[in-house]
């Protein structure tokens, strides 16, 4: 492969070379992309498998038990004021033994005491509670 980039001697006649660059490049790429495009072949073997006629029962939703912590300190199961934090913790203990067991959807105030919410948090943690969760928390948004 020669390439001539001018002569000495003068003459003025064309070059009549074509420039394959440009045609190579768009013959790669479209040998890329026709590559890319093919579906990738896949050899599968049609079974014909029995079907399961005894469907599985559709799960049961877990029960829920809200518990609100006002401002004041004040600790409310499912609309019952709770007296003191002994009687939430056997609340625990008899919601822990249920299959499935309850989830906890706590509602604290937003000028709840941290005090107060961490105490209800480690009673369940404490008596085996596994599915916790706040509800409701737009109120703590800093504005």
């Amino acid at each position: 492969m020669s390439m001539s980039v001018g002569s000495d001697s003068g003459d003025d006649e064309p070059m009549v070379e074509m420039n394959t660059t440009p045609l190579i490049d768009v013959m790669l790429v479209l040998l890329i992309m026709f590559i890319i495009t093919i579906p990738v072949m896949t050899h599968a073997v049609k079974l014909d498998m029995p079907r399961d006629t005894h469907a599985p029962p559709p799960p049961v939703p877990p029960e829920v038990v809200d518990i609100e912590i006002d401002f004041d300190g004040t600790i409310v199961w499912n609309g019952t004021v709770v007296p003191n934090l002994e009687t939430l913790e056997s609340y625990f203990r008899q919601e822990s033994q249920k299959d499935p067991q309850p989830e906890l959807h706590l509602r604290p105030d937003a000028r709840a005491r941290y005090d107060v919410v961490a105490k209800v948090l480690a009673a369940a943690q404490h008596n085996r509670m596994q599915k916790i969760g706040f509800v409701n928390t737009a109120d703590f948004r800093d504005d």
